[in-house]
């Protein structure tokens, strides 16, 4: 506990650190209030449950073009380009305005598009950033962190943001969404970093594709979290087969949700004591067991059995996640982490959305415990040369250089 808090603290005094987190935390807020009320938005305007549904998928849809917008991180100098996408989305979200109607729908659908254009360029820019601005030793607290603070915010900023827009209406929920990212551009004109202008480079979109696959480090770790997030999207969509077989309505999604977002909090304090205990690879594959532990659980027709999935999956699945982002920030050079960390995002996101398409199907053809069992035990096939590549390292670490070099 005390090692814990004093690498919490360590974070918090680091006063670039602490800029960005804060900054994480405003921005987040709104970006989850909008999220949850673009969707009751879009639903009381067209009465559509696949029309509501298009309003995340446009969110999330630019994440597949990640490695052509992380270029863009790439080629110009990052703090700037964030404060200029802040202020940009602030002034964008005010349009939001003008939608009254279902005619106008079509501009709250082209603002989200180019919201998480935007977003997916603004992660490339923040994750290359904090490699320069905060110290390496404390990377991996910062990445803990900033999920603590993500899914902290989604267990508050959706009901605080359907609760506006029932008072209020969306307009009021943009117009929240809009201040925080000003805030949020305010803290961040506060970092200081020192950046110099991005050297011009032949090396193209690709390069952080081909960086990342050439890695012997990072390649396991983000396949790894691809395969486990695929495999996610497959589990969450037997989310609601699992509720039926234990006689509740779908609202009792509700408290595994937030069970998840607790798992997944507590997860972002300890993550960085433990990344230094087990190294990255361990971390991940520890992290990964759990979640195929919470797979398992699910799949038992119990109450109790199916909280602590909640609980056990929030504390396991972002393990993988974490690990990769740190590993990517420590192991890339400078003129490449905007293009390779959005390729990285891409290769373990990504995979969600198919598996949740894939699942959807599944689900209606075969029984919900035994898809899980499966997915459980595909998930503990993934560790396997995780756990392998630690040990291998691990002996080659503790050779003596005697033990090296026979007289």
């Amino acid at each position: 506990m005390k090692t814990r808090t004093w690498s919490v603290l360590r974070v918090l005094r680091d006063r670039n650190a602490g800029l960005y987190l804060a900054g994480v935390v405003v921005s987040g807020f709104g970006t989850s209030a909008l999220w949850l009320a673009s969707g009751i938005w879009v639903k009381d305007l067209t009465g559509s449950d696949g029309l509501a549904a298009l309003c995340l998928f446009a969110m999330w849809a630019p994440s597949l073009a990640g490695p052509l917008l992380g270029t863009l991180a790439d080629r110009t100098r990052r703090k700037p380009l964030l404060i200029w996408t802040n202020l940009i989305l602030a002034a964008l979200l005010l349009t939001l305005f003008a939608v009254d109607s279902a005619g106008h729908l079509w501009i709250l659908f082209a603002v989200l598009l180019v919201y998480g254009t935007a977003g997916v360029v603004h992660d490339a820019a923040e994750a290359a950033l904090v490699a320069t601005a905060v110290d390496k030793s404390l990377l991996g607290d910062f990445n803990g962190l900033r999920m603590t603070a993500n899914e902290g915010m989604k267990l508050v900023a959706p009901l605080a943001g359907a609760g506006l827009y029932a008072a209020y209406g969306g307009p009021s929920v943009a117009l929240l969404d809009a201040v925080t990212f000003v805030l949020a551009t305010v803290l961040y004109a506060f970092l200081r970093v020192r950046e110099a202008t991005p050297r011009t480079t032949k090396a193209g979109t690709a390069e952080g594709a081909r960086f990342l696959w050439r890695h012997d480090h990072l390649r396991p770790l983000v396949l790894a979290g691809g395969t486990t997030m695929l495999l996610s999207g497959l589990s969450a969509a037997t989310l609601y087969a699992v509720i039926e077989g234990l006689g509740h309505s779908p609202a009792y999604a509700g408290p595994l949700y937030v069970l998840q977002g607790v798992g997944s909090v507590t997860l972002g304090l300890a993550s960085g004591p433990l990344l230094r205990r087990l190294g990255e690879r361990g971390f991940a594959a520890y992290g990964i067991a759990l979640t195929s532990a919470a797979m398992a659980l699910r799949a038992v027709p119990a109450d109790l059995a199916v909280l602590a999935s909640g609980v056990a999956n929030g504390i396991g699945l972002p393990c993988v996640l974490i690990a990769g982002l740190t590993a990517v920030q420590r192991e890339t050079p400078q003129e490449l982490l905007g293009r390779t960390a959005a390729t990285a995002n891409t290769l373990m996101f990504a995979p969600t959305a198919i598996g949740l398409a894939v699942g959807a199907a599944l689900v209606e053809l075969v029984a919900h415990q035994v898809l899980l069992a499966a997915y459980a035990l595909a998930l503990l096939l993934t560790t396997v040369p995780l756990f392998q590549r630690r040990a291998s390292a691990s002996r080659t670490t503790s050779r003596s250089p005697s033990d090296a070099n026979p007289a």
